[in-house]
């Protein structure tokens, strides 16, 4: 519960960055000469983003738990994926507010009609829309990008776990999956570079700090790929192992043999009964550690 509502706290600090607006820093008359690029429509519109950096992975994650029936598996698939993307669109809206730097195509949004005004300072004296000069000082580090690499990031990390692509069999197909979703956050960050809206720092760092924090978040809750056990949570193998620790103990005696189960001696001290049952993964563990 409190994970969830950390999500919501995020999303808050998210709205207030992007109300609050960045730093509109210096801009002389000299420097325009690398911000006079043409102001051109975003080849991935911003309302994709979301789609393919969250709802895409989320489908992935449900097509595996229909194959599996793994509740640990998607709920702590769906929580590190939702603190990857929100994690990294705070710290990126807060880099891009405290930078402040000015777009490749900063000198149209600035001055729309082409007519460049500076102050006694030599300080641009933009009288374009509010909302593009705005805009124009989020270029440093590239949101699409980070967002990219955040989502589908985790997402190619969550990947490789699942088809123990590094099981050290040689399975090249395995790593073009892997790789998939590295590639899409890649081409989605030169589109940033090719419309004008960043320079090419912008998106390295984007990507830097997406796959950062993905990859941070995804062993909070996963091991890592390349381990043994990459392929569940770590939730699922506590559960395991609590199973395995209450397994009846039989030992002999003077009259026969005694059966001793733990757990039943546990809750006979905390006066509570025992529900395994309760938890929906239970009986698939209990099958499968017991049913040989």
């Amino acid at each position: 519960m409190h994970d969830w509502l950390i999500l919501l706290l995020l999303v808050v600090i998210e709205v207030v960055l992007y109300v609050i607006g960045p730093f509109h820093r210096y801009v002389g008359k000299d420097m325009m000469t690398d911000l006079k690029y043409p102001m051109k429509d975003n080849t991935v519109p911003v309302w994709s983003v979301p789609l393919y950096a969250v709802v895409l992975p989320i489908i992935i994650f449900i097509f595996v738990y229909l194959r599996r029936r793994d509740i640990y598996d998607l709920h702590h698939s769906i929580l590190g994926l939702l603190f990857a993307v929100l994690i990294t669109a705070v710290i990126t809206d807060a880099i891009k507010n405290g930078v402040g730097r000015p777009r490749p195509d900063f000198f149209w949004r600035c001055f729309p009609d082409g007519k460049d005004e500076y102050d006694q300072w030599g300080d641009v004296k933009c009288h374009g829309k509010a909302s593009d000069i705005k805009e124009g000082h989020k270029s440093f580090p590239s949101g699409h990008t980070s967002w990219s690499f955040a989502g589908l990031g985790f997402l190619s990390l969550y990947l490789a776990g699942k088809i123990k692509a590094f099981d050290r069999r040689g399975h090249v197909a395995k790593l073009c999956i892997v790789l998939l979703p590295l590639l899409m956050a890649s081409l989605v960050g030169v589109s940033r570079v090719d419309d004008y809206w960043h320079h090419w720092q912008d998106v390295f760092t984007g990507g830097m700090i997406g796959l950062f924090v993905a990859t941070f978040c995804y062993l909070q809750f996963f091991p890592a790929p390349y381990h043994t056990e990459g392929w569940g949570p770590y939730a699922y193998f506590r559960a395991v192992e609590e199973v395995r620790s209450s397994r009846p103990h039989v030992h002999p005696t003077n009259g026969g043999l005694e059966t001793e189960h733990p757990e039943v001696q546990l809750n006979q001290r905390t006066g509570t009964t025992p529900n395994p049952f309760e938890d929906v993964e239970y009986g698939r563990i209990y099958r499968e550690l017991f049913d040989y």
